[in-house]
């Protein structure tokens, strides 16, 4: 890495802005001095809005977040500048309009730095970024560059969305802080759709308690702060677990013995058998939702389209209404069971990733560990906790009560600094 000195974290920088050791501009300065520092060995940035700095002085920054810089997925749209939905077939598009979290973060004084790479339409096909903590490595898809901003120190926070596991599992690739919020948390109107019933806005930071000053912009009554509190926590593996690496086991499984050790009640949580198909039925009824929305783009501008995207689209394509109708309502009672089982005081444990980062940039790996929890519907976080054996992050994830986002960021603070310890 470069010598090129980190931009502060979100708390930092707001504290900086409003006691006057940061300014606007000098903030903004510090942000491209790392961009142009580690851009061309990274490659986060789909579009970087070097106009920002001309503007910054013309702005009435006011705001809880007036001055601080963000970075946006580029399948969310922005006014200013192109949104491209990572394909090939949308180059120089330009919405012509902020997505509705843009505006929010706008609105509460935000300054857009650039927009982020996304996978193909926010999917599995991979963009140029590489995991900064080992270039030759993946850092997970389909909100890569966003992750990858964050963990490089280019930018304090950045915007990504999950559909499956596209916000979890590049924060554990990364080795950052990574919320996905409880499913229709937050507006998503201007954000390109993949699979309605899953889309969900997330983001990235360095630190726990800068989740609460952004998503609290984002999402009216959300409390603006963190209050660390000692949750409840209960290990689950999942069904998955035995297909789960060797230093994810170790590191989700030392992990809760830390927190059990730092005083917090724990148990073991079992997932009842209804649960064993449940990845599978996301994966389909996510398949099954694709083709409305892109059938048409496809015999538009299928020349420009990836054959594996495209080869989703027709499995979709291909799913019956009665096999459609049968994953619905699968969802739809296992939400139910999920939230009669979790308690608001309770947080569980699981796996955030296979492993580490898997070798190679082509594959964004795989969201085994998130379908799950995706499907549930609520509120997720990836904390970093460890490295597995080529010395690369591994994160474990932290799984709240549907709605219950701020008892989860709250219960994810005080785990924070029990790992820390």
């Amino acid at each position: 890495m470069t010598d090129t000195p980190f931009c502060p974290t979100v708390s930092a920088a707001l504290v900086g802005l409003r006691n006057g050791g940061l300014t606007p501009q000098s903030l903004l300065d510090r942000c491209f001095a790392r961009v142009h520092a580690r851009e061309e060995a990274v490659g986060a940035w789909q579009t970087i809005d070097e106009a920002a700095t001309r503007r910054i002085a013309g702005l009435n920054l006011v705001g809880p977040l007036a001055g601080l810089p963000v970075g946006v997925k580029d399948i969310i749209d922005t006014a200013d500048l192109p949104t491209g939905y990572g394909s090939k077939a949308f180059v120089g598009h330009h919405a012509g309009a902020d997505a509705a979290c843009v505006a929010a973060l706008r609105y509460a004084g935000a300054v857009v730095l650039g927009k982020t790479v996304s996978t193909e339409f926010a999917s599995m096909h991979p963009g140029k970024t590489r995991n900064p903590h080992n270039l030759k490595h993946t850092p997970g898809g389909s909100s890569s560059g966003s992750a990858a901003a964050v963990a490089d120190g280019m930018v304090p926070v950045a915007l990504g969305t999950q559909t499956a596991g596209s916000v979890i599992r590049p924060g554990s690739f990364c080795g950052v802080v990574a919320y996905k919020g409880s499913y229709g948390w937050t507006d998503t109107t201007g954000i390109h759709p993949l699979a309605p019933s899953f889309d969900t806005l997330g983001f990235y930071t360095r630190a726990v308690a800068d989740i609460a000053p952004v998503r609290a912009a984002l999402a009216e009554g959300a409390r603006d702060r963190v209050t660390a509190r000692k949750p409840m926590i209960g290990l689950c593996r999942t069904p998955q677990w035995d297909q789960a690496g060797a230093g994810t086991k170790r590191v989700v499984e030392n992990a809760f013995e830390k927190l059990r050790a730092a005083g917090a009640t724990t148990f073991e949580v079992v997932c009842p058998p209804s649960w064993n198909d449940l990845i599978e039925t996301h994966r389909r009824f996510m398949l099954r939702e694709m083709p409305a929305i892109f059938e048409k783009i496809i015999a538009q501008r299928g020349e420009k389209i990836s054959d594996g995207f495209k080869e989703q689209v027709r499995e979709g394509a291909s799913i019956s209404a009665a096999e459609a109708a049968r994953h619905a309502q699968a969802i739809a009672d296992r939400r139910g069971d999920f939230a009669r089982m979790i308690g608001r005081g309770e947080i569980w444990l699981t796996p955030a990733a296979p492993d580490e980062a898997p070798e190679g940039i082509e594959r964004t790996g795989d969201p085994l560990f998130n379908r799950l929890w995706t499907l549930l519907g609520g509120p997720l976080m990836s904390l970093p906790a460890g490295t597995g054996a080529k010395g690369l992050p591994i994160g474990v994830q932290l799984v709240g009560a549907p709605g219950a986002d701020d008892d989860l960021i709250d219960a994810a603070a005080w785990v924070e600094a029990a790992l820390a310890k």
